[in-house]
């Protein structure tokens, strides 16, 4: 890949670790500028993942105050998302590129009304999902949008968000810290997996690795400052995109 391409994806990564710091949905950006530079379909999804991991990482540290004691959570929902990330990583290494296309957009599509519908839901709930599962059913939870994110992960925050938040009785700017913690983990746990088995190209990696890193931490900190309320916007309005366009292409194929 040339300098105009490293320059390319390296950009990209820079905007989809600060997306995907706010609200998800950086893959969108990221997964078609590796297609676009010449990455096979499968390699980029793998390059993918691993470069996004620091932009995760960063992130989480930008929005470290909020997950003060939330420790105990993390012990319960992280082990089960980290075991989906490495099964969603061996499925894509398994599967077909037209099935991926023809189940990413409902995934998501799904995610979007599942944030909307998020305060119906919690309301209906109360009382019928006692205090003492909530967190289990969570870790479920968790755990098949893990899969998800090891298959692809675009829009994996919107999917965790929108699972956590109606099991989980906490704020969204809360959760949203957790969801960058249980992003990382995901795609730790899936980018292991393609470390050992795929191809990567490792130039490409570390250029983004960079970029997604710079991008996660100002990200990170915006989301941080973001109400409740703003903050489900974004994340909805970037889900519905990212869902829009992945129809568009299924349709378009």
């Amino acid at each position: 890949m040339d300098v105009a391409h490293l320059a390319l994806v390296g950009a990209a990564a820079l905007a989809g670790g600060a997306i995907n710091a706010i609200a998800g949905g950086g893959s969108l950006i990221t997964f078609p500028a590796l297609v676009a530079c010449g990455l096979p379909a499968v390699a980029a999804s793998a390059t993918n993942t691993v470069a996004l991991c620091p932009g995760y990482f960063g992130a989480a540290l930008a929005q470290r105050a909020q997950l003060a004691g939330q420790r105990g959570r993390g012990a319960r929902i992280l082990p089960v998302a980290a075991l989906g990330g490495i099964a969603g990583a061996l499925l894509l290494l398994h599967t077909t590129a037209r099935a991926f296309d023809i189940v990413v957009p409902f995934l998501l599509a799904f995610a979007v009304v599942l944030l909307g519908a998020q305060d119906r839901l919690r309301a209906w709930l109360g009382g019928r999902v006692p205090r003492e599962t909530s967190e289990p059913m969570a870790a479920i939870l968790a755990g098949l949008a893990a899969v998800y994110g090891g298959y692809f992960g675009a829009g994996l925050g919107i999917v965790i968000l929108a699972m956590l938040g109606v099991v989980v009785d906490d704020t969204l700017v809360r959760l949203s810290a957790f969801k960058q913690v249980a992003s990382l983990v995901i795609n730790v746990a899936a980018a292991a997996v393609f470390v050992a088995i795929a191809p990567l190209d490792w130039t490409v990696v570390l250029v983004m690795a960079a970029a997604s890193l710079a991008g996660g931490v100002i990200g990170g900190a915006i989301a941080s400052r973001v109400s409740a309320k703003a903050l489900r916007a974004v994340v909805m309005i970037v889900g519905a995109a990212v869902s829009a366009a992945y129809f568009v292409r299924l349709l378009a194929a």
